[in-house]
């Protein structure tokens, strides 16, 4: 059962911020098909590579866990200067939208309280993993700048879809899958807003969280 406050914050949040025209199906293969779609681009454009330069994929999905840690950490949770507009679509409206007694989805369209705006794909993109990109070349060759941009937006989109997971009915197929269970819970304990500010902050995997012993229950 959904909580009556939830039911009502939701009602109000859907007819002020989610468009008649807004498709959360469309929203989910649009981010799909142009992050699948930079990734093909970059590995079939590498050529002849090496088992050192192989090692930019770990060391990119270590760096990638860190700053999903940090930036959820960091402004998702707290003001910081101007990045108030991240903070209170993430810890004031997705985390109103959906509690730890309220996580799932009721339609699709639902799917804008979760998966990132479009435009993030080009801020992502653009601002970090091809400034980078460009860098790495300049340092170490387009090989390792091809599987950098790879693995940094194969990142972003596994963010994606486990966040969306996280946020389907537990007992639907998706929501049965047997890798998702120990990652959901991990994700609705952050959920509880009495946990939220200090728990649990990696959304994939909770690699950092272990590290700086921020995952709940865990001495």
């Amino acid at each position: 059962m959904v909580p009556a406050a939830i039911i009502d914050y939701r009602t109000h949040y859907r007819a002020a911020n989610v468009s008649a025209r807004y498709s959360g199906t469309a929203h989910f293969f649009f981010t799909s098909g142009v992050c699948i779609g930079i990734m093909a681009y970059c590995v079939l454009n590498v050529r002849q590579v090496t088992l050192a330069q192989l090692l930019t994929i770990p060391v990119t999905f270590l760096y990638a866990n860190v700053v999903e840690y940090l930036g959820h950490k960091g402004p998702m949770h707290r003001k910081v200067g101007n990045l108030y507009i991240i903070f209170e679509r993430h810890a004031l409206q997705h985390h109103n939208f959906f509690t730890h007694d309220a996580m799932e989805c009721e339609s699709p369209r639902d799917f804008k309280m979760i998966l990132f705006p479009p435009v993030m794909i080009v801020f992502f993109f653009g601002l970090f993993a091809v400034p980078v990109g460009f860098l790495l070349h300049y340092l170490f060759g387009s090989n390792v700048a091809l599987l950098f941009v790879a693995t940094s937006i194969g990142y972003f989109l596994n963010y994606e879809w486990l966040h969306l997971l996280y946020h389907q009915p537990p007992n639907s197929f998706l929501g049965r899958l047997p890798f998702i269970g120990a990652l959901r819970q991990h994700h609705l304990n952050h959920h509880n807003r009495m946990l939220m500010g200090r728990y649990n902050f990696n959304i994939t995997y909770p690699l950092c969280d272990r590290i700086f012993g921020t995952t709940y229950g865990r001495k």
